[in-house]
């Protein structure tokens, strides 16, 4: 008889969809190289589009959702992972298309797997997720053009958001002076705390959107936002700046000159963690269990992140998906 484990599960009924915990069957789970015993999960925006029915990410019901995962090995058929080895999975089809990490196992293959880095527990890792790692991508991309702390501030968008408060955090523990732009003001407390030198309302970022230019305010910027936002952020850059950009909760369209690419010599970085050649995230990995896991992780963690199980992951998934969340949320699998 296949062994069965718990799994969070999302089917549509009645017009809506609907969330339970159910068992499944490892028979039910698709054909892959490694099974992998999952520990700890994460929720990002993506996970709650998908457990809300959007079918531009998830197409067919009944699913898992969980775009990341971390754990051991259970079994492999692939020579480069054995039993008990701590591993990550992130990206590609997980928890889109093909069963996610909300579940206590899952089957993939051996090309999406990444060995875990020793000094990241699997709750550890999870506290950075897609969110963290797509954040220390962001940092890396600026850092690889130039950007340094003697340039002036950068900006992070979107900073109680899962990517931008690990972008926080990285920056400053890295010598910048972080400006965090926001729209829920009530939590400059939380944002001074990990790093933040000053906030800025959101809605500021849209001011003299009619201009082609405007001061050149900030050396950098991690943009989580899009839209309109990152469409007049571009004209704020200083001269040789760069923008990285990951997100587009403001929307999918930027409206702008060429002024401040041309004037100005800015750089707009597009960043993706998704589809990202498998030995550059285990590069990136690697670099945030040596490198960035800085000494104060442990109190940055207990400001920000948030233990659920999977009986609690509904609530979870509903506030990311109406962004009346703060920082991260940790899925406990077992």
């Amino acid at each position: 008889m296949s062994e069965r484990f718990k799994a969070f599960w999302v089917e549509e009924k009645e017009g809506g969809f609907q969330h339970s915990v159910t068992e499944r069957s490892l028979d039910e789970l698709p054909a892959g190289e490694v099974v992998v015993n999952v520990e700890c999960s994460s929720v990002n925006y993506k996970d709650a589009l998908s457990a809300s029915g959007n079918r531009g990410v998830t197409r067919n019901y009944p699913h898992t959702p969980g775009i990341d995962a971390a754990g051991t090995v259970a079994t492999s058929t692939d020579p480069h992972f054995h039993p008990g080895d701590p591993v990550i999975v992130m990206g590609y089809d997980l928890g889109m298309n093909t069963p996610g990490g909300f579940a206590e196992k899952i089957r993939v293959p051996a090309s999406w797997v990444i060995h875990r880095p020793e000094r990241l527990s699997a709750e550890d890792a999870m506290v950075f997720g897609t969110a963290g790692f797509t954040a220390a991508m962001c940092v890396d991309t600026l850092l690889q053009v130039g950007i340094a702390p003697e340039q002036g501030p950068v900006l992070v968008t979107g900073a109680t958001g899962g990517v931008g408060i690990i972008a926080v955090w990285l920056l400053r523990n890295m010598g910048f002076e972080v400006v965090a732009s926001t729209g829920k003001m009530d939590q400059e407390q939380l944002l001074k705390q990990i790093g933040a030198s000053r906030l800025i309302q959101r809605d500021a970022l849209l001011e003299n959107a009619n201009r082609p230019m405007n001061k050149p305010l900030w050396a950098a910027a991690v943009d989580t936002v899009g839209g309109a936002v990152l469409s007049n952020l571009i004209k704020s850059i200083q001269y040789g700046g760069s923008v990285a950009c990951c997100g587009m909760v403001a929307g999918p369209e930027i409206n702008t000159s060429v002024f401040p690419f041309i004037l100005r010599g800015i750089n707009l970085l597009g960043v993706d963690s998704v589809e990202l050649p498998l030995d550059v995230k285990q590069d990136i990995w690697e670099m945030i269990g040596k490198q960035w896991l800085y000494p104060d992780f442990s109190q940055f963690k207990s400001l920000t992140t948030r233990a659920v199980g999977l009986e609690d992951l509904s609530d979870a998934l509903q506030s990311v998906l109406n962004g009346t969340h703060c920082g991260r949320f940790v899925v406990k699998i077992s």
